[in-house]
């Protein structure tokens, strides 16, 4: 059966790849122990997990299959590159086996093929995007709606974005750039910075660059992360009281042991599908691990969106091509089928206030999901 979409992902962490194997085996099966499946993990091969069906407002439909790549949570690291770039090939053909039209290149998955959209197999008919145009757009709805509600000035704000020359933090500073004070960008490669710092600077906005960000992080009131880290491990050092800080990466960026007092964080980059989302075998909780109802990560929904809009078209490839009006159009798509900023949330919960909670429809907010918050922390999925 030919579908209209594909996902290509993997699990984050060692309990999500757990539960994941958990509905795969069946609830009739003991469930393994941890060493067991670190063991048994990376010998999975990519493989479909689940037939996805999603609703759009609209009445439309979009059938499409979720392929997990199963690359182990541990060996995300640039020692084992060519192993993982073989898993995405692997998972692709997947894809173009099951006849899907446009595929979406989840977490880790779009940075190991950014900008070499010529490692995947011989497409046909099969087009990838990596989503990550729909994940911008994401990201900076919700630092404005965090500023909203934190009553912030973002005109007067100072900006820092961690990982600024790759696709996602290039991006989100091609849009902010203009409704900010002042830019600070940080990343491991200083000749790609400067070249970047030059493009935004030539566009009239006030830059400076380091590739060490706690050189940076005391004079930044918002910070977005979208580093590409193999874990967890981003410590940003002494920042700003009461500064908005974005983790946008996947895995997430934030160590745990990241010492933040008095800063609101929250987790970029996720919308809500309110036209309806179902599984088949059934993984609500497992794929989709966040505290609200149909949420899903920016780079997956830009698939599904454009399926729903019947465009299959590689939307978001390569590197540094994504502007504040690519970002208005793939926003424009999703809001037509229903698909929105997700409510915003941290490991701790929600971070809205529920008496500031003022749904406008007319406007494309999102609602306020069905679903209340059952208060079991997140920690330890990050």
């Amino acid at each position: 059966m030919d579908h209209d979409f594909a996902l290509i992902g993997h699990q984050e962490s060692w309990r999500a790849a757990s539960d994941l194997l958990a509905v795969l085996r069946g609830p009739q099966r003991t469930p393994l122990p941890h060493d067991e499946i670190r063991d048994i993990l990376p010998w999975i091969p990519p493989r479909a997990i689940c037939q996805v069906e999603i609703g759009s407002i609209t009445g439309a439909k979009a059938r499409g299959v979720y392929i997990d790549s199963f690359i182990p949570p541990d060996r995300l690291e640039a020692a084992y590159v060519h192993e993982n770039i073989a898993r995405v090939r692997a998972a692709a053909a997947c894809a173009i086996t099951a006849g899907a039209k446009i595929v979406s290149l989840g977490g880790f998955s779009s940075i190991l093929i950014e900008g070499n959209f010529d490692q995947l197999p011989e497409r046909h008919h099969t087009v990838f995007t990596t989503g990550n145009t729909l994940t911008v757009g994401f990201i900076v709805q919700g630092i404005k709606q965090m500023c909203a509600l934190e009553g912030r000035d973002l005109g007067g704000s100072t900006l820092l974005i961690v990982g600024a020359t790759g696709d996602v933090g290039s991006g989100c500073a091609r849009c902010l750039a203009p409704l900010v004070k002042r830019v600070l960008l940080s990343a491991r490669n200083l000749e790609r910075l400067r070249r970047f710092a030059a493009e935004l600077q030539a566009n009239g906005v006030e830059v400076e660059i380091a590739t060490a960000r706690e050189q940076f992080s005391t004079e930044a009131d918002l910070v977005i992360c979208a580093a590409s880290l193999a874990s967890p491990s981003l410590l940003l050092g002494r920042i700003a009281p009461d500064a908005i800080v974005c983790d946008a990466g996947y895995p997430k960026n934030l160590s745990p042991n990241a010492q933040t007092p008095g800063a609101r964080i929250f987790f970029g980059g996720l919308g809500q599908i309110t036209g309806g989302l179902s599984f088949a075998p059934d993984f609500h909780g497992v794929l989709n691990r966040h505290p609200f109802p149909d949420v899903v990560h920016g780079c997956l929904l830009e698939g599904m969106a454009l399926a729903l809009e019947r465009r299959f078209e590689p939307f978001s490839q390569g590197r540094g091509f994504i502007t504040p009006e690519r970002v208005g159009e793939m926003e424009a798509i999703a809001a037509r089928h229903g698909i929105y900023l997700a409510p915003l949330y941290n490991a701790d919960g929600p971070v809205e206030d529920e008496l500031h909670w003022q749904p406008n429809w007319s406007s494309g907010e999102n609602p306020r999901p069905s679903e209340a918050w059952t208060g079991t922390s997140l920690r330890a999925e990050i």
